[in-house]
């Protein structure tokens, strides 16, 4: 990782020299920066974690480690939002900011409601940054697996992980390569497909002003910011996709949405969080769709320290792929 990476340019100048002072090899694998007021400042790298000193070296210790004051938290929330919270106050009202370079920055703090409902937060003191990656090439194993050669597209997909184990780095992969024909397979001759993402979070597409930051190739379009169970109706009548993609599915909402799309002839990749097939069958939605076959395809992650582990299904649940990478970094 270049050490004058974007994502930290939303540090308070103290805080941001701890972090980029420590080891090449620790910046390399970052995954997370979290600063809690007057709490140890901590990062998550390699699937491990540990404590920042004030002179930027990495300790187990928390007794040992920097702890951020008030000014750093209110001068963090002034250089993410620009200097500006009301123009950033819906996505306040989610808990988190998407910065420059796609990187989500999660909040913690005392909630407001209004109606029942959480208006926005207050007395933030808690950040978690989320430093976003883009590794091209890492779909490659796995796309020829999710091809559809008798409709010349791809199979209704779904990608399961726990949090952070890379479904959502493989599935920006997966739109970058649909999205340009890169089919990884020589008796896929079709050209490339229209992709309409809907970027719930703005994980996938990282946009900035509703442009992309990350490749998502040639012929893909994004709704950013928009709920998953609208966004799929709104792109289905604007933008004609061919493959309808969307992170972190699962709600009621979502399950009738894709159902439409299924009806109005477009395939769709889906992520879910999950660790077994077992687990996915007792949610209410999802369970109906996983019975039905809906999904042609089911793709596992599971990262440990060493290895990435890959495990393709099909829809009656029979292993297409097993296949194991060495190394634990996120993808």
């Amino acid at each position: 990782m270049k050490r004058n990476a974007n994502w930290s340019l939303i540090l308070p100048p103290e805080v941001r020299a701890m972090i980029m002072s420590l080891p090449d090899r620790v910046l390399a694998e970052l995954e997370e920066v979290r600063v809690r007021e007057d709490r140890p400042l901590e990062v998550i790298f390699g699937g491990s974690y540990g404590f920042v000193t004030s002179e930027g070296k990495l300790t187990d210790l928390s007794s040992g480690a920097y702890k951020p004051n008030k000014e750093d938290c209110h001068r963090l929330l002034d250089l993410m939002t620009n200097h500006s919270l009301y123009t950033m106050e819906e996505q306040l009202r989610r808990g988190f900011v998407t910065v420059a370079g796609g990187h989500r920055v999660g909040m913690s703090g005392r909630t407001v409601l209004s109606q029942g409902k959480v208006s926005h937060l207050r007395d933030i003191a808690g950040f978690n940054i989320r430093i976003a990656r883009e590794v091209k090439g890492v779909g490659k194993p796995i796309l020829p697996y999710l091809l559809d050669f008798g409709q010349k597209g791809v199979h209704h997909t779904l990608i399961v992980s726990p949090p952070q184990h890379g479904k959502t780095t493989l599935l920006r992969d997966l739109v970058r390569m649909i999205s340009s024909g890169e089919w990884c397979h020589a008796d896929a001759t079709w050209k490339a497909m229209k992709v309409g993402v809907v970027d719930e979070r703005s994980e996938i597409a990282g946009c900035i002003k509703g442009v992309p930051s990350f490749d998502l190739g040639v012929r893909s379009d994004v709704l950013d910011g928009c709920p998953k169970a609208e966004g799929m109706m709104m792109l289905i009548r604007s933008m004609s996709p061919e493959v309808l993609v969307v992170d972190e599915f699962g709600r009621m909402e979502d399950v009738l949405a894709m159902r439409e799309a299924i009806h109005a002839g477009v395939s769709v990749i889906a992520t879910a969080h999950g660790q077994a097939l077992d687990e996915l069958v007792r949610r209410p939605g999802l369970s109906e769709l996983l019975t039905e076959g809906v999904f042609r395809r089911i793709v596992f992650l599971q990262r440990t320290k060493k290895q990435m582990t890959f495990r393709v299904f099909d829809e009656k649940k029979r292993a297409m792929l097993i296949d194991t990478v060495r190394g634990g970094a996120r993808v």
